[in-house]
């Protein structure tokens, strides 16, 4: 029965819309209700939608800020590689200029090894006998005096720094002319003259040049700068601190030098 009156109530409906009577104003009475229904019933569609786009740029946000961060480390990188290669180039250069300035035959190696070992000395060099190397050959960088040759294998060297307690160079003073010899000392990286009276003519600022007194060292070369003279009359000798010239920690081209003397040496 109740269907009945639905179906009833329908049909006259439609006969009113066909006649356009009254239905506009029961439209319009209608149409906010179910205007409001819809918007009730959309609501969670459209907040899930909206939920998904948020997770989604969200996830998307993160991922654009990994791929950003890895591309500025890669970046990073590659700049600190240009930094290296523009750093090895000034040292290439550096040597160059300063092998035009040696007399008799130069070569350009690399450093290969350094003695993990704090308190020795000692770096592993690139080339060997086959590039006519040989024991107490001197090694430079393109500061001054960096040691000398100790082994010599066919293609690699080793090298004993003048920072090494076992090293020993004969210097001159090059502003008045005082003969001694400086010792490395491997606790401080540095040098000492050793041999030095309390009343030896030595300032602080004077530059030590090689002596040629030694056989393996030729005259001329920077060895160091006195940064420090300590005098104290209970001791026999004054105790002198010395800079070396040679970036001894930093360079990683060397000069090896085949004085003048050494130049018919087989190769």
């Amino acid at each position: 029965m109740r269907m009945l009156c639905w179906a009833g109530v329908a049909i006259l409906l439609m006969i009113l819309d066909q006649r356009g009577v009254g239905i506009h104003s029961v439209r319009t009475a209608l149409s906010v209700p179910l205007s409001l229904l819809q918007h009730v019933v959309s609501w969670p569609i459209q907040s899930i939608d909206k939920l998904g786009n948020m997770v989604s740029s969200h996830e998307t946000l993160i991922k654009e800020n990994l791929d950003l961060r890895s591309e500025q480390l890669l970046l990073k990188a590659q700049v600190q590689r240009l930094l290296a290669i523009e750093s090895e180039n000034n040292q290439l250069k550096a040597l160059l200029r300063s092998s035009a300035q040696i007399r008799g035959k130069v070569l350009i190696a690399q450093l290969l090894a350094v003695n993990s070992d704090p308190f020795v000395k000692q770096v592993v060099l690139d080339k060997g006998s086959y590039d006519g190397l040989f024991i107490g050959q001197p090694v430079l960088d393109a500061n001054g005096v960096m040691g000398k040759i100790i082994q010599v294998g066919p293609l690699t060297s080793r090298v004993l720094l003048i920072t090494d307690t076992h090293s020993g160079v004969p210097i001159q003073d090059s502003r008045n002319g005082l003969r001694s010899i400086v010792v490395g000392d491997s606790y401080s990286d540095k040098l000492r003259l050793i041999n030095v009276t309390q009343t030896a003519d030595i300032r602080v600022g004077d530059v030590l040049l090689t002596s040629g007194l030694g056989e393996n060292y030729p005259a001329g070369y920077p060895v160091g700068r006195v940064t420090s003279v300590v005098r104290d009359p209970a001791q026999p000798f004054a105790s002198i601190q010395v800079q070396p010239s040679a970036h001894v920690d930093i360079s990683r081209q060397v000069l090896l030098v085949w004085p003048s003397q050494k130049l018919g040496s087989p190769k």
